[in-house]
C-alpha cells in the first residue's frame, strides 16, 4: 500500500514540475484609460485595499502567482473580475458593473472567501465594510438597494 501511495506522490510531483515548463499569462497590467470620479479620498482606499487587485488595471501579483497551477487560476479570477467591473477603464464601451458592486460587498459576495487567507490587508472592519459599501453606492450607484426597494413596495 504504501509502494502505491509513493508512485502516486512522485506521478504527481512529477506532473507540477513538468507543468511550470508551459508558458504561463502574463502579469503585465493593461494601461489605465479611465478612473471613476471617487465620491471621497476614503471610499478609494478602501476600495484599493480589498478589490483592486481584481477590479482595477493594477493588479499587485503576488510571488506564488508564476507558479502552475495557481497561475491559471489566479490570471483566470482577475480576467472575470476586470471583465465585470474595471475602475481602470472607467467609460469604456459595453457594461461595467459598478452598480452591483455595493450590493456584492454588502451581501457578502465579495471579497470572495478564497481571495482572504492570501490577503489579509484585505479584510474590513464592519465599520469599513459598511463606508465601502455607501461609498461603492454614492460613487456607482446600488442596483442591488434599489431593487430592494422595489420589493419592498
Amino acid at each position: 500500500m504504501s509502494m502505491k501511495i509513493g508512485k502516486v506522490l512522485t506521478v504527481v510531483l512529477v506532473v507540477l514540475i513538468l507543468i511550470q515548463l508551459i508558458p504561463g499569462p502574463s502579469h503585465e497590467n493593461p494601461p489605465v484609460t479611465g478612473t471613476p470620479k471617487w465620491d471621497s479620498p476614503r471610499t478609494e482606499e478602501l476600495f484599493k485595499r480589498s478589490c483592486a487587485n481584481c477590479h482595477s488595471n493594477e493588479t499587485i501579483w503576488p510571488w506564488y502567482s508564476t507558479i502552475a497551477p495557481l497561475s491559471w487560476i489566479i490570471n483566470l479570477d482577475v480576467s472575470v473580475g476586470r471583465s465585470k467591473f474595471n475602475v481602470s477603464e472607467w467609460g469604456r464601451p459595453g457594461k461595467n458593473d459598478g452598480d452591483e458592486a455595493a450590493g456584492e460587498l454588502r451581501h457578502g459576495k465579495m471579497p470572495p472567501w478564497f481571495y482572504m487567507p492570501a490577503h489579509p490587508e484585505a479584510k474590513l472592519t464592519a465599520a469599513e465594510k459598511d463606508e465601502l459599501v455607501k461609498g461603492l453606492a454614492a460613487t456607482f450607484g446600488d442596483k442591488s438597494a434599489e431593487k430592494e426597494k422595489k420589493e419592498e413596495k
